[in-house]
């Protein structure tokens, strides 16, 4: 459409050019323990420091100190430790009720130090920003505990519900910007600030796709990263198709692009691209990492497609199981 040219840097996915250059990811080192349990709760970690940053601003804007919600910062960080070992996580998730009270506790005790300032606009930007988090936060623990329970079970899944799980991520990382930019999902409204994002989902299902849930999470973190590299006013597209044999997802954005020589190196533990050092990310670097040991973990396969300047497009293809399936030990 005419509009797309109007916004500068805009190029619209279906316009974006044919000759990126494209290299399967294979072949990557194991991961150790500790390695695999950070990879593995990448979403989590992002959730979390979002948490911690929201509550230190809040310590800044109502007492001027950093460090004056000492009690929920602590537990933010003691929840930050316990990604490393799955164990001590585990309980962490049982007592998450329980350490999110001692949060909200927390702040609501500072904020009675200071009731001159409970209608301040960043504090309350932030108390709302807090709520959205909790509300990832919860949803992403329901989804641990039931992963746990069945690690390598493949389960029906609503496209539907997957959508709508997507769009509240956005509407959190929409509230976090503060106003620096909008997550849209109609091309006719998009302004000069905003991204558009596309969510395609279809299956020979019907409503369903049975997938392994971890690949829930693999599709949020691809769509998140992409949207993290790519600037305001770009667009970002998602395709997910479950047919009768494979399962295909394909992510593409009109972003910086990867380096040619980096193709693969950013899939590896905490590797990030030589350009995008300048981009502020509350993230480790293991989104890429996740996608890859996922696929492999269940047989399938993940190429990388780019260009400086242009974008990416990232595109898993897994095969549908046999009933006796059992996927592989993705860490040994």
């Amino acid at each position: 459409c005419g509009r797309c040219f109007q916004i500068p840097g805009f190029v619209h996915p279906s316009l974006m050019p044919l000759d990126f250059i494209e290299r399967e990811i294979e072949d990557l080192p194991p991961l150790n323990q500790e390695e695999a349990s950070l990879v593995d709760m990448h979403s989590l970690l992002n959730v979390l420091n979002i948490l911690h940053g929201e509550l230190t601003l809040i310590g800044l804007t109502l007492a001027r100190d950093s460090d004056a919600l000492r009690g929920a910062l602590g537990v933010c960080s003691q929840w930050l430790a316990d990604l490393r070992d799955p164990e001590r996580l585990r309980r962490a998730a049982d007592m998450f009720p329980s350490l999110r009270s001692r949060v909200m506790n927390d702040v609501a005790r500072l904020m009675a130090q200071h009731p001159d300032k409970e209608n301040d606009l960043e504090l309350l930007e932030s108390r709302a920003n807090l709520d959205s988090v909790f509300l990832v936060l919860d949803l992403r623990m329901r989804e641990l505990l039931a992963r746990w329970r069945k690690p390598d079970e493949w389960v029906p899944m609503s496209l539907a519900q997957l959508r709508l799980n997507l769009l509240q991520v956005f509407a959190a990382i929409g509230k976090n910007s503060k106003g620096r930019y909008r997550i849209i999902y109609n091309l006719a409204m998009q302004a000069p600030s905003d991204y558009y994002v596309q969510l395609d989902f279809d299956s020979t299902e019907g409503d369903s796709a049975t997938m392994p849930p971890v690949l829930h999470d693999v599709i949020r973190d691809l769509i998140a990263n992409a949207r993290k590299y790519t600037k305001p006013g770009g667009a970002i597209t998602a395709g997910f198709y479950a047919s009768q044999d494979e399962l295909k997802l394909v992510v593409q954005d009109t972003g910086r692009g990867i380096p040619e020589n980096e193709l693969t190196e950013v899939v590896k533990f905490g590797r990030r691209g030589s350009n995008v050092g300048d981009v502020r990310t509350m993230g480790a670097g293991f989104g890429l990492t996740k996608a890859y040991y996922v696929t492999k973990q269940f047989g399938g396969r993940m190429w990388i497609a780019s260009r400086l300047g242009v974008g990416t497009r990232i595109t898993l293809i897994i095969p549908r199981p046999p009933l006796d399936y059992c996927p592989k030990d993705m860490f040994l």
